[in-house]
């Protein structure tokens, strides 16, 4: 952070990042993004590319480590899961719940994602939901053109199915 409490040259990382989650996609891998791992090692001391490179070429070597991971059951993982599902719930609070056309779609998503056993699938459905409540409720100003975008294309995500 600068002086002025803001990142300098945020706009060229977000450029890279979304690059590169864009690329990743259309080649058929997980979602590639910036890890909160290099976040980490920064607070950790770190102050130039090297940090995260060092954590990339520590994530390959995780690589070996895969299969041992793939022989932990999944009951084994479910309490990380939970916690994990305990901390997302922590923003719920931050949800204005008395302006309902945005408590609706924070509900949508927030059911969603476990009765659907997918997070994207949950995300999804929240953009949708947002744009449709905003839209109904005659507050189509109030939605940026890429929320739009968005909901359109994981309209036809569902629909193509």
């Amino acid at each position: 952070l600068d002086a002025d409490g803001k990142l300098p040259r945020l706009r060229k990382a977000l450029i890279a990042d979304s690059t590169a989650t864009m690329v990743g996609a259309a080649l058929g891998t997980s979602p590639v993004t910036s890890y909160i791992e290099s976040a980490a090692g920064v607070k950790a001391g770190g102050r130039t590319g090297l940090t995260a490179v060092v954590v990339g070429i520590l994530f390959l070597l995780a690589l070996l480590f895969a299969p041992i991971a793939g022989a932990i059951p999944a009951y084994a993982t479910a309490p990380a899961i939970l916690f994990v599902a305990c901390i997302m719930a922590r923003g719920m609070a931050d949800v204005d719940w008395d302006e309902t056309t945005d408590a609706v779609p924070a509900v949508v998503t927030a059911l969603a994602m476990p009765f659907t056993f997918s997070i994207a699938t949950g995300i999804g459905l929240g953009f949708i939901t947002y744009v449709a409540v905003k839209v109904l409720s005659g507050r189509f100003s109030e939605v940026s053109p890429a929320m739009y975008v968005v909901a359109a294309i994981f309209v036809a995500y569902f629909w193509i199915g």
